[in-house]
């Protein structure tokens, strides 16, 4: 019998925050261990108690890792339905309030001990490496494929000084995802395009959102009315994702759209804004709190909104399809994996958005086949997954007998090679605090504080003893 892959899939971000590189790569360890043909393991963010507040919904937290993985097994358990044998590792992580991103302490590639430092899968890559300091991922694992989940500098565009900083970050991400990752896989074209990378949406949708589209299935095929209210969106409630280009939108062609109603669902920072703006409207724009979108609230809407071009493939367009929703979007690459759906209309101009809008409205949405539902689920997607990773090629033959702990050693020896080089840059950079901080990272984190140290198990490094911090 053949010896199990080991695979290790590090993300940026864990439950009960529900953010997408929290929630997709939870369902693709899950998937992947599925059939007991490889060893999966999910290596997530451990939060100090202070960081746990300010990122946990509902005043959750957890007192130790071990409560929290219970919190996790649970929660994909009520989703899936089924057992899957992969572990739950975690690193030490810090939460960065100006990047409302969770950030890494300390090399985080030495949760996964050498002799098992097979493949490694890096959600968000770019997020992972940017202040890495440590054994280089090439090295360590004998293939390493970073997954790029987030449109970065459309982010950063928007914000002042935006086009001076989206310049440096495309750059910067250039540099460390070529430095660490021997594959990219881009989930859409609207992310920043990488060397040699491929296109390929690897991610499904919630089963339970597939449930719900087979008993509205069920009622259309039977004559009953499965769609009873009309439009509405739903996303965090910021303005960056999709709420500025939907309330300018309905405010440009009110009067076209007269007698429409539409329901906002979201919480964020800038949930009053938007709920002041939608009152200004001549329109029934109603503003309601975030809720699960697989809420039984949002089973009878018949038609999502969503003209978000922030977004590299929207989770919750996904899910209204799934759910045999028709969706309105715009003609943006970050949709151009829904377009294979009946259901799924873009559109190129707010006319456009407007007629495709009362089309919608006033028709009954298409009936999915199976294997367009199939499509959209997790199973689908981690065979998209393992097509593109070519995991059957990658080596199994260890790089050293004795691997170093010394980046030196381990970099310097293959050779004068330019990557060699520029790898060994961005290590001597990343070690210094002063040009940490100057690149933004988080105080005093290169490497982890004696308190979470303890909380994981790890060795204390000699610098944090006694210091608490």
């Amino acid at each position: 019998m053949d010896k199990k892959r080991n695979i290790a899939i590090f993300t940026t971000a864990s439950l009960p925050w529900m953010t997408g590189t929290a929630v997709n790569p939870l369902f693709r360890a899950a998937y992947l261990a599925r059939d007991g043909e490889r060893s999966v393991s999910l290596v997530i963010p451990w939060l100090s108690l202070k960081d746990q507040k300010l990122v946990y919904p509902n005043n959750i937290t957890f007192s130790s890792p071990a409560e929290q993985e219970t919190y996790i097994r649970h929660w994909l358990h009520e989703r899936t339905g089924f057992e899957s044998d992969f572990s739950i590792l975690f690193y030490p992580g810090k939460f960065s309030l100006d990047k409302r991103s969770i950030l890494a302490a300390g090399d985080i590639s030495e949760i996964i001990p050498d002799e098992k430092a097979d493949i490694a899968i890096l959600e968000e890559p770019e997020h992972l490496t940017w202040y890495h300091h440590g054994k280089r991922w090439k090295i360590k694992f004998g293939l390493v494929i970073g997954i790029i989940h987030t449109n970065y500098l459309e982010y950063v565009r928007r914000e002042k000084n935006g086009r001076m900083q989206a310049f440096l970050l495309k750059y910067v991400n250039n540099w460390v995802v070529g430095i660490y990752c021997h594959k990219v896989i881009r989930l859409s074209a609207a992310t920043q395009e990488y060397p040699q990378s491929i296109i390929c949406n690897v991610h499904g949708v919630n089963p339970k959102f597939l449930e719900i589209g087979k008993k509205k299935l069920e009622q259309q095929q039977n004559g009953s009315q499965a769609f009873g209210k009309g439009a509405y969106y739903i996303g965090k409630m910021v303005w960056n994702k999709g709420y500025k280009e939907l309330l300018k939108l309905l405010q440009d062609h009110q009067k076209e759209l007269a007698g429409l109603e539409v329901d906002l669902y979201g919480t964020g920072e800038d949930s009053d804004q938007v709920r002041e703006a939608a009152e200004k409207l001549e329109l029934a724009v109603r503003v309601h709190p975030g809720r699960d979108h697989a809420d039984l609230e949002f089973h009878d809407y018949k038609v999502f909104l969503n003209p978000s071009t922030t977004d590299v493939v929207c989770t919750t367009t996904a899910e209204a399809l799934a759910m045999g929703k028709i969706v309105v979007c715009a003609n943006h690459p970050s949709n151009d994996f829904f377009k294979q759906f009946p259901n799924c209309r873009t559109y190129d101009s707010g006319d456009g958005f407007v007629k495709l809008t009362q089309r919608a409205l006033a028709e009954q949405p298409a009936q999915l086949t199976e294997a367009q539902r199939y499509e959209l689920s997790w199973a689908a997607a981690t065979e998209r997954f393992l097509r593109c990773a070519e995991l059957e090629k990658a080596s199994t033959a260890k790089l050293s007998e004795s691997p170093s702990k010394n980046f030196m050693s381990t970099s310097l020896n293959l050779g004068g090679k330019m990557e060699t080089a520029s790898a060994y840059v961005h290590h001597v950079s990343s070690g210094f605090e002063v040009t940490r901080r100057i690149f933004g990272a988080i105080p005093r984190s290169l490497q982890p504080d004696e308190e979470q140290c303890k909380e994981l198990g790890l060795a204390v490094p000699a610098g944090k003893r006694g210091s608490g911090k």
